[in-house]
C-alpha cells in the first residue's frame, strides 16, 4: 500500500500501445485493397470469386481448427483474412477454387494453428501455403491470363521473367510502363507496381510496417541486377517489378511473427532475402524466387535475432576466454 493506493504487479509488457491486432490487420487489407481492383481490372472479376474462397476457407479454417484444439476464437483478430488475401494475390486467377481453399487450409491450420496460433507460426503462412501449391500444382499454378483478355475470350501467356530482358517486348509485347502499371501476366497481386507501391506507402506511413526490410530487400536486388546487367537500369526495372518482388517485400517478409525484432535484424533479414532471390534468378531453373526467399530467411531468424539484440545495460562483458585460459 502506498498513500491508501495498491500497487498491482502484472506481467510484461509494461509499455501499452493504441494499436492493436485488429487495426493492423484492418490497415493491411486496406493497402491490398488497390492490388485487388487493378486485378479485377486486368484479369476479369473471376478474381473476386478466387478472393471470396480464399478468404472464406482462412476464415472457416481458423474458426473449425480452433474449435477442435479448443481454444478462444481469434477470427475477429482479422489476421486470417489478410492470411486469405495474400495467398489469393499469389494465385492465377484461372486457378481452380478447390485448389484456392486447399492451400487457406494449408496456410490456416498446418502452418499457423498446429504452431499455436498468430504469432507463434515459424514461417508466413501464405507464402508457404503458396509453395505448397506450386510444388503440388505446378500446372494449375502457372496458368498465366494475358491482361484483358477476359473482355474478348481468355487466352494465356508467359510472364515476363519467363523470357529475357531483351525479348520482353518483342516476343510478349511488355514494355517497363506494361509492368508498372500491371499490364501482364503473372499473379492476381504481382503485376501493378503502382498499385503495390501506393499500398506499401500507406503501411509505412501508418508505422504499420518499417522501410528497413523493404528498402533491404529491394535495394539488394536493385544492386545485384545494376551489377549483372552491366549498369543497365532497364534491366534493373525488369527485375524490382517483375516477379512478385513487391508485394513481398512489402506484405509478406514484413511479417510481424516471421521478421525480426530489431532494425539491425531487419536489414540482414532483407539483404539475405535480396541476395536469394537474385541469386535463383539468376542462376536456377526457375522464374519464381521471392516466396522462397522469403521462407528460407524465416527459418533463420531466431538465429539473426540471437546474433543482433542488444545487451541489457550494465551486463558485464565476457572476459576474453577467461583470460586466454590464464596465459
Amino acid at each position: 500500500m502506498v498513500n491508501g493506493k495498491k500497487l498491482v504487479v502484472s506481467a510484461s509488457p509494461h509499455l501499452r500501445s493504441a494499436q492493436t491486432t485488429t487495426k493492423i490487420m484492418l490497415d493491411v487489407v486496406i493497402a491490398l485493397i488497390p492490388a485487388l481492383i487493378a486485378a479485377i481490372f486486368i484479369f476479369g472479376p473471376r478474381v473476386l470469386c478466387v478472393a471470396a474462397v480464399s478468404i472464406g476457407s482462412a476464415v472457416l479454417a481458423e474458426y473449425i481448427s480452433r474449435k477442435v484444439m479448443k481454444r478462444h476464437q481469434t477470427i475477429g483478430d482479422m489476421s486470417a483474412v489478410v492470411t486469405g488475401l495474400i495467398l489469393a494475390l499469389n494465385l492465377p486467377s484461372t486457378i481452380p477454387y478447390w485448389i484456392a481453399a486447399l492451400g487457406s487450409v494449408v496456410a490456416i491450420v498446418v502452418v499457423k494453428q498446429f504452431f499455436g496460433g498468430i504469432g507463434q507460426n515459424f514461417a508466413n503462412p501464405a507464402i508457404t501455403a503458396r509453395i505448397v501449391l506450386l510444388l503440388s500444382f505446378g500446372a494449375q499454378m502457372g496458368n498465366w491470363v494475358a491482361p484483358l483478355s477476359w473482355k474478348t475470350g481468355i487466352t494465356t501467356t508467359a510472364t515476363p521473367l519467363a523470357v529475357e530482358y531483351s525479348k520482353l517486348e518483342s516476343e510478349l509485347g511488355v514494355s517497363l510502363v506494361d509492368m508498372f502499371l500491371g499490364l501482364r501476366g503473372g499473379c492476381l497481386g504481382e503485376t501493378c507496381a503502382l498499385a503495390l507501391i501506393l499500398g506499401g506507402i500507406y503501411l509505412l506511413a501508418k508505422k504499420v510496417i518499417s522501410p528497413a526490410i523493404p528498402a533491404a530487400f529491394i535495394g539488394t536486388v536493385a544492386l545485384i541486377m545494376l551489377i549483372a546487367g552491366k549498369g543497365d537500369l532497364g534491366f534493373v526495372a525488369y527485375h524490382v517489378m517483375g516477379g512478385g518482388l513487391l508485394l513481398g517485400a512489402f506484405f509478406m517478409a514484413t511479417d510481424y511473427s516471421t521478421c525480426p525484432i530489431n532494425v539491425k535484424g531487419k536489414i540482414i533479414f532483407g539483404i539475405g532475402c535480396g541476395v536469394i532471390t537474385s541469386l535463383i534468378r539468376l542462376f536456377a531453373s526457375m522464374t519464381e524466387a521471392v516466396s522462397f526467399a522469403i521462407l528460407i530467411m524465416n527459418l533463420v531468424v531466431p538465429f539473426i535475432d540471437r546474433a543482433t539484440t542488444p545487451k541489457p545495460f550494465g551486463t558485464p562483458k565476457k572476459e576474453k576466454k577467461s583470460k586466454e585460459a590464464a596465459n
